[in-house]
């Protein structure tokens, strides 16, 4: 989805937390392997984390897990025992467990005692000292996100959803692997989801079940890949596709085809900015007309972890009254007169953030850029242009969320490259 899932809602109260660090690995329950499998994934959604890594050291086995994009050390077992708690994993995974040196892929739905459903995916690969295993947490009791709760300033969200209104073309969701492509493309299938239009999906994995969308997922053993999917969706008289991953230029010319003969099509890819998304398009040999005649635009997104709001620290800019003119106008009167910074407390578990939201870039394509895309402009210029017709870039909407106290300048600092955070002036 990757960790692509975006602020994480509040942990159920049926959720008990659990601080493997300091009940230590012998209250860790590690004589009985399938009782600390149940632990760990307790505590694992409990936080919530996105990926629980079990990995095997010199002397020992470590379990870490992601949470808030951040990886953090659990605890510590003995080689054996973290050992017998792996193979425990690959088993109900459905894996190997005789197989340690070529990677594998393994599945487990595990049951809360609720009767929740949560989805594990699983991968192990040799290591140095034995076998890692890592494996993706996917909840199936979370609610999908509102596009209104992704983060969008109000003006990028109603250009999203006058796209999304378009009968067809296609739409791009571009960023690094964990920023949340995911997740967005997600609500925007939800957005769609009125049950008068048929919508299709491939996928790679699914991550969570739609009513009313038809959900397909790639199978490489068998054969089945991005483009052979997607060629055989065509045949099913979609009025919406979505591609979880532009990967290569067969599914790209395909998809833009789409696009152009009447589907409204959503897609991912790699890119750093929403201009860049154009060129990494026409590096895949789509035909520069075809994509700018079939693009209704591009979401380019980042994720920034929110601020505690019980332990925030406010820092007063009175004597740098300049540090938001870039984007004082999209702020209300009160905003913009502080910066705020993380602390820590109980409610946080002394991480001084309690969620995340997105940093997103919204270009909608107008008539100006289609023609850039056709004659093959460059990224700068496109960016320009874009800008010139009001596009808050990934400098600015980072700017408004930390002028908001949203999220601190060190978080921005930290998850944004620093080349996009410079001034237009020294780009």
């Amino acid at each position: 989805m990757n960790d692509d899932r975006q602020a994480p809602p509040a942990r159920p109260s049926d959720s008990p937390a659990i601080d493997f660090v300091e009940t230590g690995p012998l209250a860790f329950g590690v004589d009985n392997p399938e009782q600390s499998a149940a632990r760990l994934i307790e505590y694992a959604v409990g936080l919530p984390a996105s990926d629980v890594f079990i990995n095997c050291d010199e002397d020992a086995v470590s379990i870490c897990v992601r949470h808030l994009g951040i990886l953090k050390r659990v605890t510590s077992l003995a080689k054996e025992e973290g050992r017998r708690l792996l193979y425990h994993f690959k088993a109900v995974g459905g894996m190997d467990v005789g197989q340690r040196m070529r990677p594998e892929d393994g599945r487990w739905v595990f049951i809360r005692p609720n009767g929740h459903k949560v989805d594990l995916r699983m991968n192990s690969v040799p290591s140095l000292y034995g076998e890692d295993l890592s494996i993706r947490v996917l909840d199936r009791n979370l609610e999908l996100r509102d596009l209104a709760n992704l983060g969008f300033h109000s003006q990028d969200l109603d250009k999203l959803q006058a796209m999304l209104a378009s009968p067809s073309g296609m739409i791009l969701v571009t960023g690094p692997m964990g920023a949340g492509k995911t997740t967005t493309l997600y609500a925007c299938l939800n957005h769609v989801n009125d049950g008068k239009r048929k919508i299709n999906t491939i996928e790679d994995p699914i991550e969570y079940a739609l009513d009313g969308v038809r959900q397909s997922q790639i199978n490489l053993k068998a054969g089945v890949d991005f483009p052979e999917l997607l060629r055989n969706v065509l045949r099913q008289s979609a009025d919406v596709i979505m591609i979880g991953e532009i990967r290569d230029p067969i599914t790209a010319e395909t998809a833009v085809r789409a696009a152009k003969s009447g589907q409204l099509v959503f897609a991912t890819l790699h890119a750093a900015t929403a201009p860049a998304a154009i060129e990494s398009m026409l590096a895949m040999e789509v035909h520069p007309h075809f994509l700018a005649t079939s693009l209704l635009g591009i979401v380019a997104q980042r994720l920034v972890r929110v601020l505690c709001p019980a332990c925030r620290v406010a820092v007063d800019i009175s004597e740098s009254p300049r540090t938001f003119d870039e984007v004082r106008k999209w702020l209300a009167p009160d905003q913009g007169r502080f910066i705020y910074s993380s602390v820590g407390c109980g409610v946080c578990r002394f991480d001084g953030y309690t969620g995340r939201s997105g940093v997103f870039e919204v270009l909608r394509v107008s008539q100006e850029v289609r023609q850039l895309i056709a004659r093959r402009r460059t990224v700068r210029e496109i960016r320009e242009q874009a800008i010139k017709e009001g596009m808050i870039d990934v400098r600015r909407s980072a700017l408004l969320k930390v002028a908001e106290g949203a999220t601190s300048m060190e978080e921005v600092m930290r998850v944004i490259p620093a080349e996009q955070l410079l001034p237009d002036d020294e780009r």
